[in-house]
């Protein structure tokens, strides 16, 4: 599909140099959400809160990888033509520092369970019988991450009051995608068909998101039917769409009828 390899973006902001009030200084933080109600790769469900940055990140870990598969070819000099058989969804991958030295207090203790939390199921999901943890989207001004889940965290106390309480920690956090691009699958084979993700940038329009997915503009109401999108004339930049594989669009129109 048309989704840029690198899944977020950092829309333009204001300011800085040629004139105009400097930005001021923006924290990022992780956007914490209930799994869909459907257990699929649908839109994130309702916000539960968020995980500030005490200090912004200083860097930030992408990684993609693509899948190839190379048979062996017997009595030949050369190996096999390689066969790409999919892409491995984008994993991010952050520190958190957090601090209390200056309160001395168990607020460090606190933000590390919350990152802790992200790895066990929602409240709302146990009680649905399909207990899922929270999907996270990494927010820092402008930019705006893919929809993910926390795969890992690792937490290091590296201060401690007199008494015992952690007052510093670093936490190294990594986010995997929820919706990769996959490999075609066969439609008889009940799977769930392949779903992609694209992040808005500047000029982008529904119509030209759906000529790129699919080859035809004239399916952006899809797209926007899937992201509950009221105002198709409004696209903010950094915004993730969901933009379904053709196969799930089933009204026909995707397949000429």
């Amino acid at each position: 599909m048309g989704a840029s390899p690198v899944t977020f973006t950092a829309a333009g902001s204001p300011g800085g140099p040629g004139g105009g009030a400097p930005p001021q200084l923006t924290h990022a933080y992780l956007q914490l959400h209930e799994p869909p109600n459907n257990g699929g790769t649908a839109a994130p469900g309702a916000k539960l809160g968020r995980i500030p940055f005490q200090f912004n990140p200083k860097e930030l870990a992408l990684t993609k990888t693509a899948k190839w598969k190379r048979d062996a070819q017997r009595n030949a000099k050369k190996s096999g033509v390689p066969e790409f058989t999919g892409s491995d969804p984008a994993k991010l991958t952050l520190e958190m520092f957090f601090d209390a030295t200056a309160t001395m207090d168990s607020s460090v203790v606190k933000r590390v369970e919350e990152l802790f939390g992200c790895c066990v199921p929602t409240d709302a999901s146990r009680q649905q019988k399909k207990g899922s943890p929270p999907w996270v989207v990494f927010h820092w001004g402008g930019m705006v991450g893919f929809p993910a889940f926390v795969a890992s965290v690792n937490a290091k106390y590296t201060l401690f009051t007199p008494g015992g309480t952690p007052v510093r920690a670093l936490c190294t956090v990594t986010l995997e995608e929820i919706s990769g691009e996959q490999p075609g699958q066969n439609p008889t084979s009940g799977a769930r068909a392949a779903r992609d993700v694209h992040v808005v940038v500047a000029g982008d329009t529904l119509h030209s998101v759906a000529q790129r997915a699919y080859g035809r503009s004239g399916l952006w109401r899809e797209i926007a039917e899937a992201n509950d999108i009221d105002d198709p004339m409004r696209l903010r930049p950094g915004t993730a769409l969901l933009v379904p594989a053709l196969e799930e669009l089933t009204d026909g129109r995707a397949r000429g009828q």
